[in-house]
């Protein structure tokens, strides 16, 4: 984990939602799935935890920590304001050195926090397949799309399937996948567990607990993103 500076360079919409995109040093960009906690100088009480939906080298695009935040970045942010970041934070997904056949899953949530996961994964050659029932923006066009109603067939084909799904629905979207991946010949599932997380780990304070197989986690320092088989 690093502090350091950043500057916001550009405010964007994606997946129907304000973002942004900030210019800082590589060694803060989190990987998929992990999170930074950003200040801004003003006068509220928390830092604001965001997420990676594309980075480059200087810089990196961000999505909101729960799907319902109508304003996933403050509504004073401009571009050219400095903030103060310290990231990376939490556990991320870890895209399995054979992976050829990537399904990307996001359970009545927007796809963003699953994005940052299509230049890595394209990079090394592999298929990429989105599912989902919302709105999916700019995809590259070696990325297909597909409903949720395919989520069955899709997983079949999948040798690696990351999802992100609400602490609310997550019991029930486990025991589907449990199910799902009985007859499956995926090799490896991760799951990003949407949950408040903006101690960055450090108070402990439980707000962002995981019911797992060993007992509770802490999402904010444990996870957000979990293996499927912990759950």
């Amino acid at each position: 984990m690093h502090t350091g500076r950043g500057r916001i360079v550009e405010l964007i919409l994606q997946d129907g939602q304000r973002a942004a995109r900030i210019s800082c040093p590589a060694e803060l960009i989190p990987a998929p799935g992990q999170y930074a906690l950003v200040s801004d100088g003003s006068n509220a009480p928390l830092p604001v935890p965001l997420f990676v939906t594309d980075s480059a080298p200087d810089s990196v695009a961000v999505a909101p920590w729960r799907h319902f935040t109508a304003s996933p970045v403050p509504d004073h942010w401009m571009p050219g304001i400095e903030i103060a970041l310290r990231a990376p934070l939490g556990n991320g997904f870890k895209l399995p050195a054979s992976a050829r056949k990537i399904a990307l899953v996001a359970f009545d949530v927007p796809p963003s926090r699953l994005r940052g996961l299509i230049r890595p994964a394209l990079s090394r050659g592999a298929a990429v397949v989105f599912v989902g029932d919302l709105p999916v923006e700019n995809l590259p066009d070696d990325v297909e799309a597909q409903p949720m109603s395919a989520l069955g067939e899709v997983i079949e084909w999948a040798d690696y399937a990351a999802f992100d799904v609400t602490r609310e629905d997550l019991t029930g979207w486990v025991e589907r996948l449990r199910e799902l991946n009985q007859a499956s010949t995926w090799k490896e599932a991760q799951v990003f567990i949407q949950t408040p997380v903006t101690c960055g780990g450090v108070a402990e304070c439980g707000v962002c607990a995981i019911v797992t197989k060993s007992g509770w986690k802490m999402a904010c320092k444990d996870g957000p993103v979990f293996a499927l088989g912990e759950l």
